[in-house]
């Protein structure tokens, strides 16, 4: 069937077309008051920037040691001989290389990270606590300890302290009391670690005492390292060298047991560190997650369980990841992704929170608003017209 058209629909149509084309080009003179930056907020993308290229899919499950080495990178390291390890950069959440990244193990003291990012929030360090006794109860034989005392007032900055820099598990059974319980807390702690992308992890004793059942991973580790560099009070209590801490009669003074961070006991201090946790248990073995900062970088290494040497080889083999990763940078592409990608800050004790550090979203503003609601007047306008001379036209064969 062929289907005719008569000298006025003709016109009719062409009348059409006109009114179409001058109300799209006013459509298009709205859409033009979105500036470019509008115009990329609303669509995603960075104006001027290039298109990201789809990146490789992780291979952090795989086994063995993950690398992806360009032309010119240094070899990674062939002489670490921990069970697990993880080199990340901290701003961006690239994993640089990795062994065994998800491997399921016993983290020690390197737990407590995950502790103090569930329970900081919550107890500010100018509170005034006076110790019971039960609150002492349950602590594990052979524990480290920083000497809390029964009937002693103590300030949550105090306990913090004892936490970061002893290690000591009184001050978190304290803290724990405190925060509604030691069972709550291993709840919200777990809670915590799942919100944050971290899977392979299993909280029964918050202070990371051995238990049954309890475990993390390099990766899980390294993700609660690099979420601590966002909190200013994470950061100031992990990169505290010595402190003084109140005792029955008068304060003593403690160290913080990173010998990467101190420099004591023989091992040689890692220029730019910036601290985070260390640990030990007997089925742990020797547990580290460390931070260090060069020249605008800052990276994350987990090390768990070396099998060589004596106890101070943890800190030796995250000193040749440090080395490496600081050495590679640019010149590798990730194996994987920490999940919680949100940048961090210049890590440290000034470290700022996340939130203070991310500009607000202003959104487009009244000119933005304004244009996209002229635009949309206007589109509505023409469709308006056109559907009038439609009407006009009268039915077609």
């Amino acid at each position: 069937m062929t289907i005719g058209f008569s000298f006025r629909t003709a016109a009719s149509r062409s009348a059409v077309s006109r009114v179409a084309a001058r109300c799209s080009a006013l459509c298009v003179a709205g859409a033009l008051a979105v500036t470019p930056g509008q115009a990329a907020a609303l669509s995603g993308a960075d104006p001027g920037t290039p298109r990201p290229t789809v990146a490789p899919p992780s291979s952090l499950y795989q086994e063995g040691t993950q690398a992806r080495l360009r032309a010119g990178a240094p070899a990674v390291p062939e002489d670490i001989s921990a069970l697990s390890w993880l080199v990340a950069d901290a701003r961006t959440g690239d994993v640089l290389a990795a062994h065994d990244a998800h491997r399921s193990l016993p983290p020690a003291s390197t737990l407590k990270t995950l502790f103090a990012l569930t329970v900081l929030p919550s107890l500010p360090g100018g509170i005034r606590h006076t110790v019971t006794e039960r609150e002492l109860e349950g602590i594990g034989p052979g524990s480290s300890m920083v000497g809390v005392a029964e009937g002693n007032t103590y300030r949550v900055a105090d306990l913090w302290r004892g936490v970061f820099l002893n290690s000591g598990n009184d001050a978190v059974h304290v803290l724990a009391s405190m925060n509604g319980g030691w069972t709550s807390t291993a709840t919200q702690m777990q809670a915590k670690a799942r919100a944050l992308g971290a899977r392979d992890t299993h909280v029964v004793s918050p202070d990371g005492y051995d238990t049954p059942g309890q475990v993390s991973s390099a990766y899980d580790l390294a993700v609660f390292g690099r979420a601590g560099l966002r909190n200013a009070d994470f950061a100031r209590y992990c990169a505290t060298v010595d402190s003084m801490f109140p005792g029955n009669g008068s304060p003593y003074g403690i160290q913080n047991t990173n010998r990467l961070l101190t420099g004591a006991d023989g091992v040689e201090r890692y220029p730019g560190m910036i601290g985070i946790k260390n640990g030990y248990t007997t089925n742990a073995g020797n547990t580290l997650v460390a931070a260090a900062r060069h020249g605008g970088r800052t990276l994350v290494v987990t090390v768990m369980n070396p099998q060589a040497g004596g106890g101070f080889t943890v800190y030796e083999e995250a000193r040749s990841l440090l080395d490496w990763g600081f050495a590679a940078a640019g010149h590798v592409d990730p194996v994987g992704t920490l999940l919680d990608t949100r940048s961090v800050p210049a890590a440290g004790p000034a470290a700022r929170p996340v939130a203070a550090a991310v500009p607000e979203d202003k959104g487009l503003g009244w000119p933005g608003a304004a244009g996209i609601a002229g635009a949309a007047v206007l589109g509505a306008v023409s469709v308006a017209l056109a559907l009038r001379l439609k009407a006009a036209r009268g039915p077609r064969a």
